[in-house]
């Protein structure tokens, strides 16, 4: 298998009810500008369609009291999680453990709170035949929005290079999610457009009350075909619907 091969295959099973996004649709720079404007736009980046753990993802959150648009890397510090994950660090973060445990409560108690921007992320179903049918998940009316996240910056041991990263929020699944994989309790975390500003700016209590499951009547999806199971695969025909057999 080669370097860019599933990175599905290799997630510990342990850690598998975790990992219920492990792909992303980012779009390109000016349709994300448009859903979220920030005044200091130190991202750079391009729309793509196999965005995985490890690699950078277009993040809005607040430095000195100003919005700024960065680039993090999606996954927290090896360092700050458990040694069976440490290859990918923690991509999402369950509601619970945001609240509770040691790994994130600092970043928390902090504010340390981004918003994600995408257009889309993948689902796996499990088949009858055994093999995992990826399926495109995307909101109606909104070709853009924001994934709550927590962010961390930690310094590369090797170079000495400083590193932010985030994770995904992530809250019980809706019963469109849950359909596609009967055994998914979670799903991301998404913000109500009204809510980007509340979710970078506000106490920890009130941040907290903006963390619900978007309502499954407001999303859509469809199967695609396995090749975004690849990393070498990329652009718009990874998002296209397939017909299932």
């Amino acid at each position: 298998m080669s370097v860019g091969a599933d990175i599905l295959t290799a997630v510990p099973a342990a850690y598998a009810l975790r990992m219920m996004c492990k792909r992303l649709v980012v779009p390109d720079q000016e349709e994300v500008e448009q859903e979220i404007p920030v005044t200091h736009r130190w991202w750079r980046f391009s729309a793509r369609f196999n965005v995985a753990i490890s690699q950078s993802v277009p993040a809005a959150r607040l430095h000195d009291r100003e919005s700024e648009g960065v680039m993090m890397r999606w996954g927290t510090p090896p360092g700050v999680v458990t040694d069976n994950v440490a290859r990918i660090g923690t991509a999402v973060i369950p509601i619970d453990e945001v609240l509770t445990s040691v790994d994130f409560r600092k970043a928390w108690l902090y504010g340390q709170r981004c918003v994600v921007m995408v257009a889309g992320f993948y689902v796996w179903q499990l088949t009858p035949a055994g093999f995992r049918q990826p399926f495109y998940v995307r909101l109606v009316n909104r070709p853009v929005f924001g994934i709550a996240a927590l962010w961390d910056r930690t310094v590369n041991e090797d170079d000495d290079d400083v590193i932010e990263c985030c994770g995904l929020v992530t809250v019980p699944a809706n019963r469109l999610i849950a359909e596609i994989d009967g055994t998914e309790r979670q799903m991301p975390a998404i913000l109500r457009h009204e809510d980007y500003d509340a979710w970078l700016s506000s106490t920890a209590a009130q941040a907290k009350a903006l963390l619900q499951s978007y309502p499954h009547d407001r999303m859509v999806t469809h199967p695609v075909g396995p090749y975004v199971n690849h990393l070498e695969y990329e652009g718009p025909p990874l998002i296209r619907a397939i017909p299932l057999n």
